[in-house]
């Protein structure tokens, strides 16, 4: 059995790290009971400029398509993307999650921005159920922003669609996130800071994970550490 598992697992690792959202929504959701606006030490991050920006109902359908547009990239990617690809998309994914969680376990931080009330339309309705299913706390760096930047980066760097007839998919996945980041503000879950938060933390994370070729740094510390042991040996035949 366990040399089935082992089996399984080595031929379809990739499936490994979907695990990822066993450690990240019971870790996201204890935050949420965790982390109230009453609670002590709280930072409230909202500025005077957070509240003169107004909300737009409308941006609720941008916001809530960040979900489907995040699933369906990892899924496509998951089939389609070469094995460094999908990674990169996966770590970048896990790693940013998880930093920004932490970021709130250390520096629990949240927002007042909500207004009291919302109209009655459907988008009004579904900000309404948006605002009773997510707390305003635990808002610091934005995920919807680090997502977002992330799965469009994935995708406007990706071999899948370099050709010029994909262009079309760059374009729509670009103003999807720029809507999506927008809509953060818009709706009152995020502020500026939140934003600039993830726009930070994405260009760091991007740069260790894309630019730094860690395999070829892998070989490289290997080679040089082997020409260490043979030197030495070299050196202890001598001495013999």
């Amino acid at each position: 059995m366990k040399d089935k598992l082992k089996r399984f697992f080595r031929e379809n690792w990739r499936l490994l790290y979907g695990l990822y959202v066993f450690i990240y929504f019971p870790w996201f959701f204890t935050l949420e009971k965790k982390i109230t606006l009453q609670t002590p030490g709280v930072h409230i991050l909202n500025t005077s400029i957070d509240e003169a920006i107004p909300l737009i109902e409308w941006f609720i359908v941008p916001y809530i398509l960040w979900a489907f547009y995040v699933v369906i990239t990892v899924v496509y990617f998951y089939f389609k993307a070469d094995d460094k690809e999908y990674r990169q998309l996966a770590m970048s994914l896990i790693f940013g999650m998880s930093i920004a969680l932490t970021i709130c376990m250390i520096y629990p931080n949240g927002l007042t921005l909500r207004p009291e009330h919302v109209s009655d339309s459907v988008f009004g309705r579904m900000i309404t159920k948006l605002y009773i299913s997510d707390t305003s706390t635990n808002v610091f760096p934005s995920i919807h922003v680090l997502n977002s930047l992330i799965v469009t980066f994935a995708i406007i760097k990706s071999k899948l669609f370099r050709e010029k007839k994909f262009i079309i998919v760059k374009v729509c996945a670009s103003i999807l996130c720029v809507l999506i980041c927008l809509s953060t503000l818009f709706l009152k879950q995020h502020c500026i800071s939140d934003v600039l938060g993830a726009m930070l933390l994405f260009w760091v994370q991007t740069n260790l994970i894309y630019a730094v070729d860690y395999r070829k740094l892998y070989d490289r510390v290997r080679a040089k550490a082997m020409e260490g042991k043979l030197k030495e040996l070299i050196q202890n035949r001598r001495a013999d």
